[in-house]
């Protein structure tokens, strides 16, 4: 089994500065894509940004320019370091990661989801 646990969420105000860490454990052989997701109250779940093992990032055109991904991968830690952050930022922000694992004797590849992480921006 592997585990995806976020941190890094919080209060902050409209304008200011988060950094969210997602870091993968379990019996893992490697990591292709990691990225992060949101979902808003009411609304449905968001791509935000995703990186390659290689570092090829991409980024939804609402966060361009303020958002950064960057990944550790002998840490298996993928991070969002999130600048000017606005009001319709608040969501929960959830991490993901598609890896290869051993499950017993066998070889597993999966997409994996974090439990999620809070963060509220206030205006």
């Amino acid at each position: 089994q592997v585990q995806l646990v976020e941190s890094g969420g919080g209060l902050v105000e409209a304008g200011g500065s988060l950094r969210l860490s997602c870091a993968a454990s379990g019996s893992i052989l490697g990591i292709n894509d990691m990225g992060w997701y949101r979902q808003a109250p009411g609304k449905q779940r968001e791509l935000v940004a995703t990186i390659t093992s290689g570092g090829s990032t991409n980024l939804a055109d609402s966060v361009k320019g303020r958002f950064i991904i960057s990944r550790d991968n002998a840490k298996k830690t993928v991070y969002l370091q999130m600048n000017s952050l606005k009001a319709e930022g608040t969501a929960v922000y959830y991490c993901n990661a598609d890896i290869l694992y051993y499950s017993g004797s066998s070889l597993r590849q999966t997409e994996n989801w974090g439990q999620g992480t809070q963060v509220t921006v206030s205006s």
